[in-house]
């Protein structure tokens, strides 16, 4: 909105503001501060409804180390959708594809995330066993999510750019390869596919990551820094051209939504860090890791994602690797899954477990970066 207004007053002037990493970094200071003014009054909200958080686990000495956690309101992740939200809106190009579909991304993952918590909670104060929506239930909606955007970010990059453009633009991009002779052609199936995998993979393992004080809001502030650098380095063609990175158009916008996404995520920080006074919930996790894919996806950066996201990485595979494990051979493979609890069972304080992700995903985060010259 502010961004179209600045375009009206300015028409035919050009300033700061049309650049837009100084308006992602500008996201960044807005956000942060939206978060930190707008969480007290809905974290004291949170505690009158009682939307307490109540962890309980199958196995005993976790839940003796969670259970200073137990009544500590959660949901907050409504802190950080009004502080991505509202730099998005005053500062993003609201004409752009990718920010329509961004939008669309967020509301969708923040429904499903929004009721996930709601059965939690409805089931725990009346004593259900129910926690939240099925696996199979979360996952028809992320699928659904994932084939949607995927179909019409394909059909924008057929209809919309050139033909150079095009052929770029429907080939996977393999890190430490040299641009278009690094990346492999892929048709609308496939694509769709891919783009259904990273989004809802991402949002789940982000999900999981979302254990412990800080952990996730933390290292998704590092993640989405990374990727607004790599947004505006795919959507500038110097950029993109220098950097031997494949160039979607307009895709620069998307730098906003990470900006915000950095700012949010710190913000909330502020009060999520240990010890907690507010969890992000399903509504926080579910939407953080959602948007990271979606930006992966639109980007070509589904492969580096592999490498940014490193921790929410090991974080879903070792879930995965659990279960198959128990399931096949009655055995686990670690003390408890996702991995920060097998951790925090192995002797680690909370502290050196969230503190320790946190350096594990920076290197990771500089890794990604430093790669995009290693080619």
């Amino acid at each position: 909105m502010l961004y179209h207004i600045l375009n009206v007053v300015f028409a035919g002037r050009h300033y700061a503001y049309e650049n837009p990493m100084f308006r992602a970094t500008i996201a960044i200071l807005l956000a942060f501060t939206t978060a930190v003014i707008v969480a007290p009054p809905i974290i004291k909200a949170l505690v009158k409804l009682k939307v307490g958080d109540i962890p309980e686990f199958d196995n005993k000495k976790l839940n003796e180390l969670m259970q200073n956690k137990a009544n500590v309101p959660t949901m907050g992740g409504i802190i950080i959708l009004i502080a991505i939200l509202l730099p998005v809106l005053l500062l993003a190009d609201l004409t752009n594809f990718y920010i329509h579909m961004a939008l669309l991304a967020t509301f969708w993952l923040a429904a499903v995330g929004g009721v996930d918590d709601y059965l939690k909670l409805s089931a725990k104060k009346r004593g259900g066993s129910r926690d939240g929506l099925k696996m199979w239930e979360k996952l028809i909606f992320q699928l659904g999510l994932g084939v949607v955007l995927a179909y019409f970010i394909y059909l924008h990059g057929l209809h919309n750019q050139g033909p150079s453009q095009v052929a770029f633009f429907h080939k996977l991009y393999i890190p430490f390869y040299k641009g278009v002779e690094g990346a492999v052609e892929i048709p609308l199936p496939v694509f769709m596919i891919l783009a259904v995998l990273v989004i809802a993979g991402t949002s789940n393992a982000v999900n999981f990551t979302d254990g412990l004080d800080g952990l996730a809001s933390g290292c998704t502030a590092m993640v989405s820094f990374t990727f607004m650098l790599l947004a505006v380095a795919v959507g500038i063609s110097d950029w993109a051209n220098y950097l031997l990175l494949p160039h979607v158009p307009h895709t620069d916008e998307l730098a906003i939504l990470c900006g915000g996404m950095v700012g949010a995520c710190l913000g909330f920080l502020w009060y999520n860090c240990y010890p907690a006074q507010v969890f992000m919930g399903d509504i926080g996790s579910v939407t953080l890791g959602g948007l990271i894919g979606y930006v992966a996806v639109v980007t070509r950066q589904e492969l580096m994602l592999l490498l940014v996201g490193a921790i929410f990485v090991m974080e879903g595979m070792s879930v995965v690797l659990q279960i198959a494990s128990f399931k096949l051979t009655g055995k686990r493979i670690f003390l408890c899954a996702p991995i920060h609890h097998h951790f925090q069972m192995a002797g680690w304080k909370e502290t050196q477990v969230v503190i320790r992700f946190w350096l594990a995903s920076a290197i990771c985060a500089a890794a990604a970066l430093a790669s995009l010259k290693l080619r």
